[in-house]
């Protein structure tokens, strides 16, 4: 973990409150799809984590939703705005682990992450299938991103203006794989998990230091006590404890 200054090289709404915001420096240790960031915003005391959405060694790029005032200042940033950032922090996905058939899905804003594990599966040789959901076809995020890596994710909608009406859960159950990454409301988490043979599970918490000092993101798992910002967010489905 490094404490980095970053400058804003470009912030886009891709949606109505969703913001897709690049910062350009010394991103090199970023070195996991699923890791996040902490960054200190002007009059907040506690820095806010934001996931990842994509990187390389000088950029890093975020997918962001604004639900609070902390993410409102964040929304109107503009090119050449400077931030104290945090990073990486978090275990990120492991991708290695997924084998032949896995299967991404995502949620809301949690799908960003799985963008970048999707392109480093790629990369790897392994083209997953995605299935991503939302409330409404307005909702819809990134859908247009996945394509570009040659990958058609699959689209659910609680109101069916879009795709298959329902929930992810929904979509998996015509699918083949053997192996899920997941990220997204814990509700929808807990779905997965019972529908899951094995996997891997991104977790949010509310966290005040961003990598493990402050113990108060912690959550029991079967194994005993775990930090959601250090030993997560990426938890395994065997040792999660609902």
């Amino acid at each position: 973990m490094k404490r980095q200054i970053l400058k804003v090289s470009s912030i886009e709404e891709l949606h109505k409150g969703i913001f897709s915001l690049t910062l350009e420096g010394d991103c090199s240790e970023i070195n996991a799809p699923g890791q996040f960031v902490n960054i200190q915003l002007d009059g907040f005391y506690l820095r806010r984590p934001i996931s990842i959405y994509s990187y390389d060694e000088n950029h890093v790029t975020l997918v962001f939703k604004v639900v609070g005032e902390g993410t409102k200042v964040l929304a109107k940033a503009a090119e050449g705005d400077c931030f104290d950032v945090l990073l990486p922090l978090g275990n990120g996905f492991n991708p290695a682990k997924g084998g032949e058939k896995p299967v991404l899905v995502g949620g809301g804003i949690g799908v960003p992450p799985l963008y970048g594990l999707a392109k480093e599966m790629i990369d790897r040789g392994i083209t997953p299938q995605v299935v991503i959901g939302f409330n409404s076809e307005k909702e819809v995020i990134l859908a247009d991103s996945f394509k570009a890596l040659g990958i058609e994710p699959v689209i659910t909608t609680v109101d069916g203006s879009v795709g298959i009406k329902g929930f992810v859960t929904d979509a998996m159950k015509d699918m083949d794989f053997d192996y899920v990454y997941t990220c997204g409301p814990e509700p929808m988490l807990k779905a997965v998990y019972e529908a899951a043979p094995d996997g891997q599970f991104s977790f949010e918490a509310r966290m005040a230091c961003g990598f493990g000092a402050c113990m108060g993101c912690s959550c029991e798992t079967k194994y005993g006590y775990k930090r959601i910002c250090k030993d997560g967010p990426i938890l395994y489905k065997e040792e999660i404890k609902w």
